[in-house]
């Protein structure tokens, strides 16, 4: 039960950094909601958000996919960490791994 109350606190605003391989600063933001074992919701980079696919969440690990403007399905892997109040997540696109640690949005 405890597992299930700390993966409900995954919903809301979550926010982060990301460099790529240009060395060039991206803003990363997730929108989640979680209900049961379904995570549905929003991810953004640049431009309008995207809706988060096929999310499902098991224990404190979560997955879901996003299909980008260009038609690339992008498969996403995280983990909430409920002591640090953050996300760990991992995603690969156009054949570059990338890892990006969010912490909750509190500007939003």
């Amino acid at each position: 039960m405890i597992a299930a109350a700390a993966i409900a606190d995954l919903s809301g605003k979550w926010i982060a950094s990301l460099k790529d391989p240009d060395g060039n600063d991206h803003t990363l933001r997730l929108v989640l909601k979680v209900d049961g074992d379904k995570l549905t919701g929003t991810a953004q980079s640049e431009g309008d958000p995207l809706n988060i696919e096929e999310g499902k969440v098991t224990g404190d690990d979560f997955s879901f996919k996003v299909t980008d403007n260009g038609g690339t399905v992008v498969p996403v892997y995280g983990k909430y960490v409920a002591q640090g109040d953050s996300i760990s997540l991992n995603f690969e696109q156009n054949g570059t791994k990338f890892h990006a640690t969010f912490k909750r949005d509190a500007g939003q």
